[in-house]
């Protein structure tokens, strides 16, 4: 494991306020020594929200001092191995990164969009960190030092496509 390369990735959302910034977090957590994270939103809110911090404070015991809503133009000087946008929108208007990262679309549902009681909605963000830390499961188990740049590509973009939990898109020919 020690001379395993350690990936940037960075994950995209509109307003960098949940989605994103859980994704961010649960990688971080799921796999510090193979992964350096980050978000960033096309238009952020400017605070993260508090829903999404519960969930990661407390169902998952992750500090999240460090937690904030960012602009893509935070890291537009960077490069980053892969570019996960987690909402249609953030897809639409996801810019070109330098040193051509593996761009995909893992697209879920809004947490915050969800309309109801305090309890409707934490479950929401409940079921959003559940999606996400299985699509990050699927992908850190993918076998990198297998795969050439063209299929990674292909399973990265298929993790987002998979409906079956159990599924292993990089598997199937």
């Amino acid at each position: 494991m020690a001379n395993e390369q350690r990936f940037r990735m960075l994950f995209v959302c509109t307003g960098n306020s949940a989605r994103s910034i859980m994704a961010e977090y649960l990688l971080r957590d799921l796999a510090p020594r193979r992964f350096e994270t980050f978000s960033a939103g096309s238009e952020p809110k400017g605070e993260v929200n508090p829903l999404a911090l519960k969930v990661l404070e407390k169902v998952y015991r992750i500090d999240t001092a460090g937690a904030r809503s960012k602009p893509l133009t935070t890291y537009q000087d960077n490069t980053f191995d892969f570019v996960i946008t987690v909402c249609d929108r953030a897809r639409e208007s996801c810019p070109i990164w330098p040193g051509q990262p593996i761009v995909a679309h893992w697209g879920m549902e809004d947490p915050a969009a969800v309309e109801g009681t305090p309890e409707e909605k934490l479950r929401a963000f409940k079921r959003a960190a559940i999606e996400i830390r299985r699509l990050l499961e699927l992908f850190i188990n993918l076998p990198f030092e297998k795969l050439n740049g063209l299929r990674l590509q292909e399973a990265t973009q298929e993790i987002g496509q998979t409906e079956n939990p159990g599924r292993t898109p990089w598997a199937q020919q």
